[in-house]
């Protein structure tokens, strides 16, 4: 797979980093590896590390569009899209409505399942839950999960009835709309999306439990795998999946849908990222890698996708 990237002139460039998400930390990391690789081909942009002054910052700095480098509530979830849509400052990635629905995974997994995508049985968990009987309807191990998070943030493994209603109270730290999902025990894959064309998959393995923030940011024991090891045809019909299940939500530009099988292999979506992580951890700088795609190119590609003309 070959993506060429024309060189132009994109105007003043913010990029937007930081925040005030759970997530802050990732989003700075991300923020300046972007920052770093734009400026390094050239192209005039600057990093703002955002508060509720950013709007009025860009505006009379005169930033002339923004790269969207922020993770998890208000950047992530059509805030900042529709902040930017009002003061027309072309953006980078999903728009407010993508955004929004695929930020929310109680949200995301309605529409697939409306339109018949696979997805893991899930129930909402409330004060009011008999968590036993929730137990006995998902089975266990089953997921504990805030609905309106990413990077892992919130979510746990319960083994037993005992530890069910502590996660739960422990994910209600991070949102008030928590998912209990069927446990799935079989590999994770991930799929990156890059203006309306899928990526390799990876294949992700890791000693943990599951793979959680620790796994994703910290360990030095996870493995990314790409080739992934399936066939040309298995991982085709994933990329469809993604392709498919990425566009329902109206998600756009760039991104990232994670799978995960059952025992027998057949995968299941849990969730689109509309602004992936671009660490040196991170699967979509990974999977532009291995389709030959450097991150400086990949960095350019996303910003193009500010066009909107994908």
């Amino acid at each position: 797979m070959k993506l060429t990237t024309e060189r132009q002139d994109w105007g003043k460039v913010a990029v937007l980093m930081g925040g005030n998400s759970s997530e802050r930390n990732i989003s700075l990391e991300s923020g300046r590896a972007v920052l770093q690789a734009l400026i390094d081909e050239g192209v005039d942009s600057y990093g703002i590390d955002v508060n509720k002054h950013t709007m009025a910052q860009l505006q009379v700095e005169k930033f002339q569009r923004a790269f969207i480098a922020l993770h998890g509530k208000g950047g992530e979830d059509g805030v900042i899209q529709g902040a930017l849509d009002f003061a027309e400052i072309p953006y980078t990635g999903s728009g407010v409505l993508g955004s929004a629905l695929a930020m929310d995974k109680l949200k995301s997994k309605q529409l697939w399942q409306g339109l018949q995508l696979p997805t893991a049985d899930f129930l909402l968990l409330d004060e009011t839950t008999n968590f036993p009987l929730v137990a006995q309807q998902l089975g266990l191990p089953l997921i504990v999960k805030p609905a309106r998070q990413g990077s892992s943030v919130g979510i746990f493994r319960v083994d037993s009835i005992e530890d069910f209603e502590v996660a739960y109270s422990k994910a209600k730290v991070f949102d008030n709309l928590i998912l209990a999902e069927q446990w799935l025990s079989g590999v994770e894959y991930t799929a990156s999306i890059l203006l309306g064309q899928p990526l390799p998959i990876i294949r992700l393995e890791t000693p943990h439990k599951f793979y959680d923030f620790e796994a994703k940011y910290l360990a030095n024991t996870t493995r990314y795998l790409c080739p992934c090891g399936l066939t040309s045809e298995s991982e085709r019909l994933l990329q469809d999946i993604a392709l498919q299940a990425f566009n329902i939500l109206g998600a756009s530009g760039w991104g990232r849908v994670d799978f995960k099988c059952d025992k027998e292999g057949n995968p299941y979506l849990l969730e689109v990222n509309t602004v992936p992580g671009m660490t040196n951890h991170s699967l979509v700088p990974m999977a532009a890698k291995a389709a030959g795609i450097t991150f400086n190119d990949l960095v350019l590609k996303i910003l193009e996708s500010s066009e909107k003309n994908y």
